[in-house]
Protein backbone atom coordinates (compact mmCIF):
# COMPACT_ATOMS: atom_id res chain seq x y z
CA UNK A 1 0.00 0.00 0.00
CA UNK A 2 1.48 3.37 -1.01
CA UNK A 3 1.05 6.68 0.73
CA UNK A 4 -1.15 7.91 -2.08
CA UNK A 5 -3.65 5.18 -1.36
CA UNK A 6 -3.97 6.03 2.34
CA UNK A 7 -6.65 8.70 2.46
CA UNK A 8 -8.00 10.54 5.52
CA UNK A 9 -11.45 9.41 6.55
CA UNK A 10 -14.21 11.95 6.04
CA UNK A 11 -16.66 13.11 8.67
CA UNK A 12 -19.42 11.26 6.83
CA UNK A 13 -17.46 8.03 7.15
CA UNK A 14 -16.70 8.60 10.81
CA UNK A 15 -20.36 9.25 11.59
CA UNK A 16 -21.08 5.64 10.66
CA UNK A 17 -18.92 4.53 13.58
CA UNK A 18 -21.33 5.81 16.25
CA UNK A 19 -23.48 3.16 17.90
CA UNK A 20 -27.17 3.74 18.33
CA UNK A 21 -26.87 2.55 21.95
CA UNK A 22 -24.51 5.42 22.69
CA UNK A 23 -27.01 8.00 21.45
CA UNK A 24 -29.82 6.25 23.36
CA UNK A 25 -27.82 6.34 26.59
CA UNK A 26 -27.05 10.04 26.19
CA UNK A 27 -30.71 10.75 25.54
CA UNK A 28 -31.75 8.83 28.68
CA UNK A 29 -29.43 11.05 30.71
CA UNK A 30 -31.00 14.14 29.13
CA UNK A 31 -34.53 12.82 29.78
CA UNK A 32 -33.80 12.21 33.46
CA UNK A 33 -32.34 15.69 33.79
CA UNK A 34 -35.35 17.27 32.11
CA UNK A 35 -37.82 15.42 34.34
CA UNK A 36 -35.89 16.43 37.46
CA UNK A 37 -35.71 20.07 36.36
CA UNK A 38 -39.43 20.28 35.56
CA UNK A 39 -40.46 18.58 38.82
CA UNK A 40 -38.16 20.67 41.03
CA UNK A 41 -39.17 23.94 39.33
CA UNK A 42 -42.85 23.25 39.89
CA UNK A 43 -42.72 21.62 43.33
CA UNK A 44 -39.93 23.52 45.12
CA UNK A 45 -39.98 26.93 43.43
CA UNK A 46 -43.69 27.11 42.63
CA UNK A 47 -43.23 28.03 38.98
CA UNK A 48 -46.41 27.84 36.95
CA UNK A 49 -45.44 25.68 33.97
CA UNK A 50 -47.46 24.16 31.15
CA UNK A 51 -46.82 20.73 32.64
CA UNK A 52 -48.89 18.83 30.10
CA UNK A 53 -46.87 20.19 27.16
CA UNK A 54 -43.58 19.82 29.04
CA UNK A 55 -44.28 16.19 29.89
CA UNK A 56 -45.49 15.65 26.32
CA UNK A 57 -42.11 16.83 24.95
CA UNK A 58 -40.24 14.57 27.36
CA UNK A 59 -42.64 11.70 26.62
CA UNK A 60 -41.89 11.87 22.91
CA UNK A 61 -38.20 11.40 23.69
CA UNK A 62 -39.01 8.45 25.96
CA UNK A 63 -41.15 6.78 23.30
CA UNK A 64 -38.45 7.31 20.67
CA UNK A 65 -35.82 5.80 22.93
CA UNK A 66 -37.96 2.77 23.75
CA UNK A 67 -38.72 2.13 20.08
CA UNK A 68 -35.04 2.38 19.14
CA UNK A 69 -34.07 0.10 22.03
CA UNK A 70 -36.46 -2.74 21.21
CA UNK A 71 -36.48 -2.59 17.39
CA UNK A 72 -32.82 -2.14 16.48
CA UNK A 73 -29.99 -4.52 17.48
CA UNK A 74 -27.48 -3.47 20.10
CA UNK A 75 -24.63 -3.20 17.57
CA UNK A 76 -26.60 -0.92 15.23
CA UNK A 77 -24.37 1.76 13.69
CA UNK A 78 -26.01 5.01 12.67
CA UNK A 79 -25.54 6.48 9.23
CA UNK A 80 -24.77 10.14 8.68
CA UNK A 81 -28.42 10.94 7.97
CA UNK A 82 -29.67 8.97 11.00
CA UNK A 83 -27.20 10.72 13.28
CA UNK A 84 -28.25 14.08 11.90
CA UNK A 85 -31.91 13.21 12.48
CA UNK A 86 -31.37 12.18 16.11
CA UNK A 87 -29.29 15.23 16.98
CA UNK A 88 -31.72 17.54 15.18
CA UNK A 89 -34.61 16.02 17.16
CA UNK A 90 -32.77 16.60 20.44
CA UNK A 91 -32.07 20.21 19.47
CA UNK A 92 -35.71 20.87 18.59
CA UNK A 93 -36.94 19.13 21.74
CA UNK A 94 -34.71 21.25 23.98
CA UNK A 95 -35.78 24.41 22.14
CA UNK A 96 -39.46 23.48 22.59
CA UNK A 97 -38.97 22.97 26.34
CA UNK A 98 -37.19 26.31 26.56
CA UNK A 99 -40.07 27.94 24.68
CA UNK A 100 -42.48 26.62 27.32
CA UNK A 101 -40.25 27.75 30.20
CA UNK A 102 -39.23 31.33 29.56
CA UNK A 103 -37.01 31.17 26.48
CA UNK A 104 -33.65 32.83 27.02
CA UNK A 105 -34.76 33.90 30.51
CA UNK A 106 -34.28 30.25 31.44
CA UNK A 107 -30.66 29.57 32.52
CA UNK A 108 -30.93 26.11 30.93
CA UNK A 109 -30.78 27.78 27.50
CA UNK A 110 -27.09 26.88 27.62
CA UNK A 111 -28.08 23.26 26.87
CA UNK A 112 -28.64 24.22 23.24
CA UNK A 113 -24.87 23.98 22.85
CA UNK A 114 -24.92 20.23 23.56
CA UNK A 115 -26.34 18.94 20.24
CA UNK A 116 -24.25 21.46 18.31
CA UNK A 117 -21.02 20.30 19.96
CA UNK A 118 -21.86 16.63 19.33
CA UNK A 119 -22.52 17.42 15.68
CA UNK A 120 -19.19 19.24 15.31
CA UNK A 121 -17.25 16.29 16.70
CA UNK A 122 -19.04 13.46 14.89
CA UNK A 123 -20.80 14.63 11.73
CA UNK A 124 -19.64 16.06 8.41
CA UNK A 125 -19.14 19.76 7.83
CA UNK A 126 -22.41 20.08 5.91
CA UNK A 127 -24.42 18.53 8.74
CA UNK A 128 -22.64 20.67 11.32
CA UNK A 129 -23.39 23.87 9.39
CA UNK A 130 -27.04 22.82 9.15
CA UNK A 131 -27.22 22.15 12.91
CA UNK A 132 -25.52 25.45 13.76
CA UNK A 133 -27.82 27.42 11.47
CA UNK A 134 -30.88 25.76 13.00
CA UNK A 135 -29.58 26.45 16.52
CA UNK A 136 -29.01 30.14 15.75
CA UNK A 137 -32.53 30.44 14.30
CA UNK A 138 -34.02 28.75 17.38
CA UNK A 139 -32.07 31.03 19.74
CA UNK A 140 -33.34 34.06 17.82
CA UNK A 141 -36.94 32.81 18.01
CA UNK A 142 -36.64 32.12 21.75
CA UNK A 143 -35.29 35.63 22.33
CA UNK A 144 -38.41 37.15 20.76
CA UNK A 145 -41.17 34.64 21.48
CA UNK A 146 -41.71 32.32 24.45
CA UNK A 147 -44.11 31.44 27.22
CA UNK A 148 -43.12 33.62 30.20
CA UNK A 149 -42.06 32.11 33.49
CA UNK A 150 -44.59 32.89 36.26
CA UNK A 151 -44.01 32.18 39.94
CA UNK A 152 -46.61 31.17 42.51
CA UNK A 153 -47.45 34.82 43.22
CA UNK A 154 -48.23 35.54 39.59
CA UNK A 155 -45.07 37.56 39.02
CA UNK A 156 -43.41 37.21 35.62
CA UNK A 157 -39.74 36.30 35.87
CA UNK A 158 -37.89 38.19 33.17
CA UNK A 159 -34.33 39.45 32.86
CA UNK A 160 -33.77 43.02 31.58
CA UNK A 161 -33.93 43.56 27.85
CA UNK A 162 -30.22 44.40 27.68
CA UNK A 163 -29.35 41.14 29.43
CA UNK A 164 -31.70 39.26 27.13
CA UNK A 165 -29.85 40.67 24.13
CA UNK A 166 -26.56 39.78 25.77
CA UNK A 167 -27.79 36.23 26.36
CA UNK A 168 -28.74 35.93 22.69
CA UNK A 169 -25.38 37.32 21.58
CA UNK A 170 -23.46 35.02 23.90
CA UNK A 171 -25.34 31.94 22.73
CA UNK A 172 -24.85 32.76 19.04
CA UNK A 173 -21.12 33.34 19.55
CA UNK A 174 -20.86 30.19 21.65
CA UNK A 175 -22.61 28.11 18.97
CA UNK A 176 -20.22 29.32 16.28
CA UNK A 177 -17.05 29.25 18.39
CA UNK A 178 -17.76 25.93 20.12
CA UNK A 179 -18.57 24.25 16.82
CA UNK A 180 -15.50 25.61 15.06
CA UNK A 181 -13.21 24.82 17.98
CA UNK A 182 -14.55 21.30 18.51
CA UNK A 183 -14.44 20.49 14.82
CA UNK A 184 -10.91 21.82 14.40
CA UNK A 185 -9.56 19.83 17.35
CA UNK A 186 -11.42 16.68 16.31
CA UNK A 187 -10.17 16.96 12.73
CA UNK A 188 -6.60 17.33 13.97
CA UNK A 189 -6.94 14.28 16.21
CA UNK A 190 -8.49 12.17 13.45
CA UNK A 191 -5.88 13.24 10.90
CA UNK A 192 -3.05 12.45 13.28
CA UNK A 193 -4.63 9.07 14.07
CA UNK A 194 -4.93 8.21 10.37
CA UNK A 195 -1.35 9.30 9.70
CA UNK A 196 0.08 7.37 12.64
CA UNK A 197 -1.79 4.28 11.50
CA UNK A 198 -0.24 4.69 8.04
CA UNK A 199 3.17 5.11 9.69
CA UNK A 200 2.74 1.88 11.63
CA UNK A 201 1.74 0.07 8.43
CA UNK A 202 4.80 1.39 6.60
CA UNK A 203 7.13 0.43 9.43
CA UNK A 204 5.56 -3.01 9.76
CA UNK A 205 6.01 -3.60 6.02
CA UNK A 206 9.66 -2.56 6.20
CA UNK A 207 10.20 -4.78 9.23
CA UNK A 208 8.67 -7.75 7.39
CA UNK A 209 11.00 -7.20 4.47
CA UNK A 210 13.95 -7.05 6.85
CA UNK A 211 12.92 -10.23 8.64
CA UNK A 212 12.33 -12.03 5.35
CA UNK A 213 16.05 -12.71 5.08
CA UNK A 214 15.91 -14.93 8.16
CA UNK A 215 13.00 -16.89 6.74
CA UNK A 216 14.84 -17.41 3.45
CA UNK A 217 17.97 -18.63 5.23
CA UNK A 218 15.97 -21.05 7.37
CA UNK A 219 14.08 -22.38 4.33
CA UNK A 220 17.31 -22.94 2.41
CA UNK A 221 18.79 -24.82 5.37
CA UNK A 222 15.73 -27.02 5.92
CA UNK A 223 15.34 -27.93 2.23
CA UNK A 224 19.01 -28.83 1.81
CA UNK A 225 18.70 -32.28 3.39
CA UNK A 226 15.74 -33.61 1.35
CA UNK A 227 17.32 -32.30 -1.86
CA UNK A 228 20.56 -34.11 -1.03
CA UNK A 229 18.56 -37.29 -0.52
CA UNK A 230 16.83 -36.82 -3.89
CA UNK A 231 20.18 -36.29 -5.60
CA UNK A 232 21.66 -39.40 -3.99
CA UNK A 233 18.67 -41.58 -4.90
CA UNK A 234 18.62 -40.27 -8.48
CA UNK A 235 22.34 -41.01 -8.87
CA UNK A 236 21.84 -44.60 -7.68
CA UNK A 237 18.86 -45.01 -10.04
CA UNK A 238 20.98 -43.70 -12.92
CA UNK A 239 23.62 -46.34 -12.25
CA UNK A 240 21.02 -49.12 -12.00
CA UNK A 241 19.22 -48.07 -15.21
CA UNK A 242 22.12 -47.81 -17.61
CA UNK A 243 20.63 -50.63 -19.71
CA UNK A 244 17.27 -48.81 -19.91
CA UNK A 245 17.98 -45.53 -21.74
CA UNK A 246 14.49 -44.04 -21.40
CA UNK A 247 14.33 -44.51 -17.62
CA UNK A 248 17.97 -43.50 -17.25
CA UNK A 249 17.17 -40.23 -19.01
CA UNK A 250 14.42 -39.51 -16.48
CA UNK A 251 16.77 -40.31 -13.58
CA UNK A 252 19.39 -37.96 -15.06
CA UNK A 253 16.75 -35.21 -15.34
CA UNK A 254 15.84 -35.65 -11.67
CA UNK A 255 19.52 -35.40 -10.70
CA UNK A 256 20.05 -32.26 -12.82
CA UNK A 257 16.98 -30.55 -11.40
CA UNK A 258 18.10 -31.42 -7.87
CA UNK A 259 21.45 -29.76 -8.65
CA UNK A 260 19.60 -26.73 -9.95
CA UNK A 261 17.48 -26.51 -6.78
CA UNK A 262 20.68 -26.84 -4.74
CA UNK A 263 22.24 -23.87 -6.56
CA UNK A 264 19.10 -21.77 -6.15
CA UNK A 265 18.87 -22.54 -2.44
CA UNK A 266 22.56 -21.82 -2.00
CA UNK A 267 22.09 -18.33 -3.50
CA UNK A 268 18.92 -17.74 -1.47
CA UNK A 269 20.59 -18.95 1.69
CA UNK A 270 23.58 -16.70 1.13
CA UNK A 271 21.35 -13.67 0.52
CA UNK A 272 19.15 -14.57 3.46
CA UNK A 273 22.10 -14.93 5.79
CA UNK A 274 23.45 -11.61 4.54
CA UNK A 275 20.14 -9.93 5.38
CA UNK A 276 19.89 -11.75 8.68
CA UNK A 277 23.40 -10.99 9.92
CA UNK A 278 24.04 -7.62 8.28
CA UNK A 279 22.59 -5.67 11.19
CA UNK A 280 24.91 -2.76 10.48
CA UNK A 281 26.52 -1.26 7.41
CA UNK A 282 28.53 1.80 6.36
CA UNK A 283 26.40 4.93 6.46
CA UNK A 284 26.71 5.58 2.73
CA UNK A 285 25.67 1.99 2.01
CA UNK A 286 22.48 2.47 4.03
CA UNK A 287 21.76 5.72 2.15
CA UNK A 288 22.37 3.94 -1.15
CA UNK A 289 19.97 1.17 -0.11
CA UNK A 290 17.31 3.77 0.66
CA UNK A 291 17.81 5.51 -2.68
CA UNK A 292 17.98 2.36 -4.82
CA UNK A 293 14.22 2.04 -5.63
CA UNK A 294 14.17 5.59 -7.04
CA UNK A 295 17.24 5.31 -9.27
CA UNK A 296 16.34 4.99 -12.93
CA UNK A 297 13.01 6.82 -12.76
CA UNK A 298 14.13 9.45 -15.26
CA UNK A 299 15.70 11.70 -12.63
CA UNK A 300 19.43 11.68 -11.95
CA UNK A 301 20.17 10.74 -8.33
CA UNK A 302 23.70 11.80 -7.40
CA UNK A 303 25.26 10.67 -4.13
CA UNK A 304 28.34 12.32 -2.75
CA UNK A 305 30.22 12.81 0.49
CA UNK A 306 30.19 16.55 1.17
CA UNK A 307 32.10 17.11 4.43
CA UNK A 308 31.26 20.33 6.23
CA UNK A 309 33.17 19.49 9.42
CA UNK A 310 36.89 19.21 10.06
CA UNK A 311 38.54 16.43 11.99
CA UNK A 312 35.76 13.91 11.34
CA UNK A 313 36.19 10.21 11.99
CA UNK A 314 36.16 7.56 9.32
CA UNK A 315 32.83 6.66 7.81
CA UNK A 316 30.60 5.29 10.61
CA UNK A 317 29.00 1.87 10.48
CA UNK A 318 25.40 2.36 11.60
CA UNK A 319 22.59 0.02 12.54
CA UNK A 320 20.34 -0.87 9.59
CA UNK A 321 17.08 0.12 11.25
CA UNK A 322 13.96 -0.23 9.07
CA UNK A 323 12.68 3.19 10.18
CA UNK A 324 15.89 4.87 8.96
CA UNK A 325 15.82 3.19 5.55
CA UNK A 326 12.10 3.75 4.99
CA UNK A 327 12.23 7.34 6.26
CA UNK A 328 15.13 8.30 3.98
CA UNK A 329 13.45 6.48 1.11
CA UNK A 330 10.32 8.61 1.50
CA UNK A 331 12.37 11.81 1.54
CA UNK A 332 14.26 10.75 -1.58
CA UNK A 333 10.98 9.80 -3.26
CA UNK A 334 9.60 13.27 -2.54
CA UNK A 335 12.68 14.85 -4.11
CA UNK A 336 12.51 12.61 -7.20
CA UNK A 337 8.77 13.28 -7.58
CA UNK A 338 9.23 17.04 -7.90
CA UNK A 339 12.76 17.38 -9.30
CA UNK A 340 13.22 18.66 -12.82
CA UNK A 341 16.45 16.80 -13.62
CA UNK A 342 18.58 15.99 -10.58
CA UNK A 343 18.42 15.03 -6.92
CA UNK A 344 21.61 15.38 -4.85
CA UNK A 345 22.14 13.25 -1.74
CA UNK A 346 24.97 14.57 0.40
CA UNK A 347 26.30 12.63 3.38
CA UNK A 348 28.49 13.96 6.15
CA UNK A 349 29.71 12.92 9.60
CA UNK A 350 31.76 14.27 12.44
CA UNK A 351 32.78 13.12 15.88
CA UNK A 352 29.36 14.09 17.24
CA UNK A 353 26.85 13.93 14.39
CA UNK A 354 25.87 12.04 11.24
CA UNK A 355 23.84 13.87 8.61
CA UNK A 356 22.38 13.56 5.14
CA UNK A 357 20.98 16.30 2.92
CA UNK A 358 18.54 15.66 0.09
CA UNK A 359 18.38 18.49 -2.45
CA UNK A 360 16.35 18.66 -5.66
CA UNK A 361 16.16 21.16 -8.49
CA UNK A 362 12.37 21.38 -8.41
CA UNK A 363 10.13 24.34 -7.49
CA UNK A 364 10.88 23.93 -3.78
CA UNK A 365 8.50 24.06 -0.83
CA UNK A 366 5.72 26.68 -0.95
CA UNK A 367 6.45 29.50 1.47
CA UNK A 368 2.97 29.38 3.00
CA UNK A 369 3.29 25.76 4.18
CA UNK A 370 7.01 25.34 4.81
CA UNK A 371 6.44 25.78 8.53
CA UNK A 372 3.86 22.99 8.54
CA UNK A 373 5.81 20.43 6.52
CA UNK A 374 5.66 17.11 8.29
CA UNK A 375 2.05 17.52 9.42
CA UNK A 376 -0.26 14.86 7.97
CA UNK A 377 -2.64 15.65 5.10
CA UNK A 378 -1.18 19.07 4.32
CA UNK A 379 -1.15 19.80 0.62
CA UNK A 380 2.28 21.11 -0.34
CA UNK A 381 1.48 22.26 -3.84
CA UNK A 382 -1.54 23.45 -5.74
CA UNK A 383 -3.70 20.75 -7.22
CA UNK A 384 -3.05 21.97 -10.75
CA UNK A 385 0.71 21.78 -10.20
CA UNK A 386 0.47 18.32 -8.66
CA UNK A 387 -1.74 16.88 -11.36
CA UNK A 388 0.41 18.39 -14.07
CA UNK A 389 3.71 17.14 -12.68
CA UNK A 390 2.60 13.77 -11.44
CA UNK A 391 -1.07 12.82 -12.00
CA UNK A 392 -1.14 9.97 -9.49
CA UNK A 393 0.36 12.00 -6.61
CA UNK A 394 -2.17 12.97 -3.95
CA UNK A 395 0.04 15.66 -2.37
CA UNK A 396 -1.31 15.29 1.17
CA UNK A 397 2.06 15.42 2.95
CA UNK A 398 1.55 11.92 4.32
CA UNK A 399 4.83 10.60 2.91
CA UNK A 400 6.79 13.39 4.59
CA UNK A 401 4.87 12.84 7.82
CA UNK A 402 5.79 9.15 7.79
CA UNK A 403 9.43 9.99 7.03
CA UNK A 404 9.57 12.63 9.76
CA UNK A 405 7.92 10.37 12.34
CA UNK A 406 10.13 7.37 11.59
CA UNK A 407 13.37 9.36 11.49
CA UNK A 408 12.58 11.28 14.67
CA UNK A 409 11.89 7.93 16.32
CA UNK A 410 15.49 6.98 15.47
CA UNK A 411 16.77 10.14 17.19
CA UNK A 412 17.08 12.45 14.16
CA UNK A 413 16.27 16.11 13.74
CA UNK A 414 14.83 17.26 10.40
CA UNK A 415 15.13 20.65 8.74
CA UNK A 416 13.10 21.68 5.70
CA UNK A 417 14.13 24.69 3.60
CA UNK A 418 14.54 26.08 0.12
CA UNK A 419 18.19 26.51 -0.84
CA UNK A 420 20.60 27.50 -3.56
CA UNK A 421 23.52 25.14 -2.95
CA UNK A 422 23.26 23.72 -6.47
CA UNK A 423 22.19 25.12 -9.83
CA UNK A 424 18.41 25.50 -9.91
CA UNK A 425 18.24 24.14 -6.33
CA UNK A 426 14.78 23.77 -4.89
CA UNK A 427 13.78 21.91 -1.74
CA UNK A 428 16.41 20.99 0.84
CA UNK A 429 15.82 18.41 3.58
CA UNK A 430 18.54 17.84 6.16
CA UNK A 431 18.51 14.93 8.60
CA UNK A 432 20.92 15.03 11.53
CA UNK A 433 21.52 12.29 14.11
CA UNK A 434 23.71 12.30 17.19
CA UNK A 435 26.42 9.81 16.30
CA UNK A 436 25.82 7.64 19.36
CA UNK A 437 22.18 7.11 18.32
CA UNK A 438 23.16 5.21 15.15
CA UNK A 439 26.40 3.48 16.02
CA UNK A 440 26.25 0.21 17.97
CA UNK A 441 26.62 0.86 21.68
CA UNK A 442 29.02 -2.04 22.29
CA UNK A 443 31.47 -3.91 20.10
CA UNK A 444 30.36 -7.17 21.67
CA UNK A 445 27.11 -7.02 19.71
CA UNK A 446 28.89 -6.68 16.36
CA UNK A 447 32.17 -8.56 16.77
CA UNK A 448 32.86 -12.29 16.32
CA UNK A 449 31.10 -14.60 18.67
CA UNK A 450 34.19 -16.74 19.34
CA UNK A 451 34.36 -20.46 19.96
CA UNK A 452 31.33 -22.34 21.19
CA UNK A 453 31.29 -22.86 24.92
CA UNK A 454 30.91 -26.36 26.32
CA UNK A 455 27.70 -27.06 28.16
CA UNK A 456 28.42 -28.70 31.50
CA UNK A 457 25.51 -30.72 32.78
Amino acid sequence: MTQANILPLSGRTRANWIRLRTMILLRWVAIIGQLVAITVAQAMFGLQLALSLCYFAVGVSIIGNLIATFIFPENKRLSERENLGMIMFDLLQIAFLLYLTGGLNNPFALLLLGPVTISATTLSLRSTVLLCTTAIVLVSVLALSHVPLVNSEGEILRIPALFNFGQWTALVIAIIFTSAYSRRVTTEVHSMGDALAATQMALAREQKLTDLGGVVAAAAHELGTPLATIKLASAELLNDLRDQPELAEDAALIRDQADRCRDILRDMGRAGKDDLHLRQAPFEAVVAEAAEPHVGRGISVERQHAPRHSGAKDQPAILRKPEIIHGLRNLIQNGVDFARNTVWIETDWSDQTISVRIIDDGPGFPADVIGRIGDPFVRQRKVSQIMGARPEYEGMGLGLFIAKTLLERSGAQLRFANGSEHPQSGAVVEVIWPREMLEPQTKASTGPLGANQRIIA
